[in-house]
């Protein structure tokens, strides 16, 4: 269900408009005579009522004015359809079929499709399965562990294809955004705190001033743009085994846009506040490792303040409802409310950026380790990951499991691997956001480069290596499926040949299992996080 809570609510959450004909509409389409006697089932949110029957689904846009959108008159309904459908047919171009005129025959009789007056219109979906709903999914447990990575996919694919939007009225609209959560939050002191309402507030304030200059940027080179706007689980379907985003933001253009991250940062909030806060990871690093974009490096300083604002809209959106739904649901309403602003709230809380590196000789298990620390490491998500494996494929434009020639892995072509992995592990830290770094650190140079990667970047630094003995190494090498990863038992062999130096990281046991290599880990990670 969309949630139109992007600017302050008045003291209705919305407007009637007087519209009689709109009644007899919703009695018509209610009624299984209407669809040949397939049974109708009727969903109601505050700007829209969607009829259900077989295999079809029909929007109709309710007869309202809020302060953001006016749908108070048929003509004015007629292009918000058209829009729709426009806007749709970009993210789900196999939902959204067409616009329906409801007529009046020449008898009086509403009819659907008719040739008579039209007196409402509908946007005409498929129908699909409602329990496919990413949000339902997760009320389950059924998110698969293909998910994540299905999912950057299809947002980097999102982005790649959208229009640029002007950054200034997006930045005034943030900032009008917080003065309207603030008033609402405000308008609820038996619900929000008001000295926590007023501290959200000043952080809020505070974040947009510091990152005001990257936003420009970000502007300047492109990455402000049109985006889906409402991008969260409930507006995603899993169909045919594939995400589909559908019910984008159309009455809004700037409320529609936004940075790319933004964008991202409603699916990274919803997935967190439901618990998924490793599938989050999951799709941020995906994302990341599709799309490809050093930029977005940078950008990292603004993720957690995005998170907030998207945590925070939906915290005031959710109170709204109270007055709607019945008093046996009221309490779960308001402690969803109450989640989602302790949420946005805590994405606000000072952190203390780390680079933290998994290192360690091929088959030690560096890289499911490096995946599974970083959700540990605050803010939520968690810590971006480098693995020198796709770095080194992305520097020969193949894929993450495509095979590389001999060559790819001379001296000098690691040497380039390990400076990338710097570069971004110095952008990402320097933005104020936890790294891991994946990658085998075998040489000493290689571990003094990026510990100084840390110092230039005046963050922390922890340095794990993972052992194991080679014949533990040769079978979980042999046991891998498609991985970024090359390497080889012969590889393992030579790796044994290797000088690896003085070595002042912490030596972590990695010979038994990857829950035991996780939890030596975590003991190490922990007493870093404790201090």
């Amino acid at each position: 269900m969309r949630n139109f809570g992007y600017v302050a609510m008045k003291t209705s959450p919305f407007q009637t408009v007087a519209d009689p004909t709109q009644d007899q509409v919703f009695r018509f389409l209610g009624a299984a005579s209407t669809f040949g006697g397939a049974l109708v089932q009727r969903c109601d949110t505050h700007a829209a009522v969607v009829f259900l029957a077989g295999d079809r689904a029909l929007k109709i846009k309710r007869a309202v004015r809020f302060p953001f959108l006016d749908y108070s008159t048929l003509q004015k309904r007629k292009v918000a359809c058209e829009a729709e459908l426009e806007v749709n047919r970009r993210f789900a171009p196999t939902l959204y079929r067409r616009i329906v005129p409801i007529t009046r025959q020449a008898n009086g009789a509403l009819m659907l499709d008719g040739d008579g007056t039209p007196v409402e219109w509908a946007v005409e979906m498929v129908r699909f399965d409602e329990n496919k709903t990413l949000d339902r999914l997760a009320d389950r447990g059924a998110l698969d562990e293909a998910l994540p990575k299905k999912l950057a996919v299809l947002i980097a694919v999102m982005h790649a294809g959208a229009a640029r939007s002007e950054t200034g009225p997006w930045l005034m609209a943030l900032e009008n955004y917080i003065g309207q959560n603030t008033a609402a939050f405000l308008r609820r002191d038996s619900l929000f705190i008001p000295r926590e309402v007023e501290e959200l507030d000043q952080r809020a304030r505070a974040a947009l001033a510091r990152l005001r200059p990257l936003l420009l940027a970000r502007g300047r080179q492109g990455f402000i743009q049109r985006g889906h706007g409402d991008l969260h689980l409930g507006n995603i379907a899993m169909l045919d085994g594939q995400p589909v985003a559908f019910d984008a933001i159309e009455f809004d253009p700037v409320i529609a846009s936004g940075d790319v991250l933004y964008d991202l940062a409603f699916l990274l909030m919803d997935l967190v506040e439901r618990g998924f806060t490793r599938a989050a990871n999951e799709v941020l690093n995906d994302y990341f490792a599709t799309t490809r974009r050093l930029e977005h490096c940078d950008a990292l300083a603004a993720l957690p303040f995005f998170m907030s604002m998207r945590a925070a809209i939906r915290a005031k959106v959710t109170a709204a409802r109270i007055q709607q739904v019945p008093k046996s649901q009221s309490a779960e309403v308001c402690r969803s409310a109450a989640r989602y602003f302790k949420l946005a709230r805590h994405l606000l809380e000072p952190t203390v950026p780390r680079i933290v590196c998994a290192g360690g000789l091929s088959g030690t298990g560096k890289s499911l380790l490096a995946r599974c620390l970083a959700p540990l490491l605050p803010p939520p998500p968690g810590a971006l990951v480098l693995r020198s494996d796709v770095e080194r494929k992305a520097l020969f434009g193949v894929g993450e499991t495509e095979h590389l020639p001999s060559d790819a892995y001379q001296q000098h072509v690691s040497a380039e691997v390990y400076a990338v992995l710097n570069d971004k592990a110095h952008r990402a830290a320097g933005a104020g956001y936890p790294v891991v770094v994946d990658a085998v650190f075998a040489k000493p140079s290689e571990r003094a480069g990026i510990q100084a990667v840390a110092r230039e970047a005046n963050v922390e630094f922890l340095g794990l290596f993972l052992v194991a003995d080679l014949d533990t190494r040769l079978r979980r090498i042999g046991g891998r499926g498609p991985d970024a990863s090359e390497a080889t038992a012969d590889v393992a062999h030579q790796q044994e040949g290797f000088q690896i130096g003085q070595l002042d990281w912490t030596l972590i046991d990695a010979s038994g299992s990857s829950e035991q290599t996780l939890t030596r880990a975590r003991a190490v990670v922990d007493a870093l996080l404790a201090n």
